[in-house]
């Protein structure tokens, strides 16, 4: 009998980002990971369809055997993160509040950009933890509709994402911020980029991935869940181009990545 899993989910490669901390903090888990790419980019959809599509994959990683779902994806949780706690039986994580407690901590002049999709952006969702931790803090958002897509096409360190990520950060350099979260999982594959456009060392980047990991092991730890002994394993789902997939979690994982399974999620 195998043991129950950990999955965690994204629109595409983004999440790998969580993935692979999680794979670090928890490393006798079986992880399950499913990658919506053939509905990305979920930034610029409608919360309606974000929620739809997230019910789905949440139907499809149930009937892998599963004990918590981790939601890597940004627009994910800002829209749909309420109907997936409502729909399941089984904790459900999301990466905003791991990182706007990273963010509260880390900054010095209380100013703290976000970064995000479209979808992530209009909803609010960071400003308003953000007010709701310590309304002293100030924020500084902008939607970079363009990166997802750069990122997904494995442009990391080209010249078109550098200049790209220019553009969009230009005007938050501008607001006095010192710390900057990477309101997107995608966004940590292309880190050196956004620090440089951002301003250099002086501000402090926050993503998810490691904080959600320490969250996740706490929860498994303290409802007696977590699994401390025996090897863990690693299963890819996606719901388009599964050998494109592959390349790029072989890029950003390394070895490991052996077999990526092309999976039809159902309405």
């Amino acid at each position: 009998m195998r043991a129950q899993g950990v999955a965690i989910f994204d629109s595409g490669v983004g999440g790998l980002t969580v993935f692979k901390e999680i794979r670090r903090a928890l490393p006798a888990e079986r992880l399950v990971y499913f990658g919506d790419t053939a509905r990305l980019p979920y930034g610029s959809k409608s919360r309606e369809a974000v929620t739809r599509f997230c019910l789905e994959i949440a139907r499809f990683l149930l009937k892998h055997d599963i004990k918590m779902l981790i939601v890597a994806c940004n627009s994910a949780s800002a829209l749909a993160l309420s109907a997936l706690e409502d729909a399941l039986d089984i904790p459900v994580l999301g990466v905003i509040g791991p990182a706007v407690r990273a963010a509260a901590v880390a900054t010095k002049s209380g100013t703290i950009g976000v970064i995000g999709t479209e979808a992530t952006i209009n909803s609010r969702a960071y400003e308003d933890a953000l007010a709701a931790l310590n309304g002293a803090l100030k924020t500084a958002v902008k939607a970079c509709p363009l990166l997802v897509p750069l990122v997904e096409e494995g442009w990391w360190a080209h010249p078109v994402t550098e200049r790209v990520a220019q553009a969009y950060l230009r005007p938050l350099k501008k607001t006095g911020m010192d710390t900057l979260i990477l309101g997107c999982t995608h966004y940590p594959l292309i880190k050196a980029v956004i620090q440089k456009a951002a301003g250099g060392r002086r501000v402090r980047l926050i993503d998810s991935g490691e904080e959600m990991a320490r969250e996740a092991r706490a929860w498994l730890k303290v409802n007696a869940m977590e699994r401390r002994t025996g090897k863990g394993s690693q299963e890819f789902f996606v719901s388009d181009a599964p050998d494109r997939f592959k390349r790029l979690a072989r890029r950003f994982l390394g070895a490991g990545v052996d077999r990526v399974t092309l999976a039809a999620v159902e309405a």
